[in-house]
């Protein structure tokens, strides 16, 4: 009885994302950072990519997990529909970041780019996973041009990330048509 309550712990532990501080209306803490897009090197300016749009920025907690490869697929699935929004969408890791290269043709479908998150992005955006150091929760957020954060989702699950960042581009949208 004693393993089974340790390990019920231990797995709780493991999930538990950390507690993301960042709300809507904060600004997003800019950052660079290189990854892969379609197998081939690529390097992220966040200052750059909202010069042209919102951005979509989801950090999951490593490359070829099962959660963060289902997750992954989803946002490919969706990326014609954040083009067609405007939004530049973008993967970011702490977690087997060697294999981004890799994980950037199997799971994003050469879709969308990926990076490694590394100093101090996992702190600035307050999604680092307490069980799990240098790896991310599972967090989305969208930011507008004006670097403001307007949308932030945090769950394990990977399902609600991509229709609920889809929904503020569009709720984005129309509050500008307004």
């Amino acid at each position: 009885m004693k393993n089974l309550v340790i390990s019920t712990i231990a797995a709780m532990l493991l999930s538990a994302p950390a507690l993301a501080d960042l709300e809507i209306g904060d600004v997003a803490p800019n950052f660079e950072a290189d990854g892969y897009l379609g197998g081939e090197a690529f390097s992220f300016d966040l200052a750059d990519a909202l010069s042209e749009g919102p951005v979509v920025l989801y950090f999951f907690p490593a490359a070829f997990t099962s959660g963060c490869n289902i997750e992954a697929a989803l946002f490919a699935q969706s990326a014609a529909d954040f083009e067609a929004a405007g939004a530049t969408l973008i993967g970011v890791t702490g977690g087997n970041t060697d294999r981004l290269q890799e994980f950037s043709e199997a799971h994003c479908a050469s879709a969308f780019p990926v990076v490694a998150a590394e100093g101090s992005i996992l702190a600035d955006y307050e999604v680092r996973l307490l069980a799990r150091p240098g790896w991310s929760d599972r967090s989305s957020f969208v930011i507008d041009e004006d670097a403001m954060i307007v949308f932030t989702h945090s769950d394990m699950s990977p399902n609600e990330h991509v229709s609920g960042t889809l929904q503020a581009l569009q709720d984005l949208q129309s509050a500008g048509t307004e």
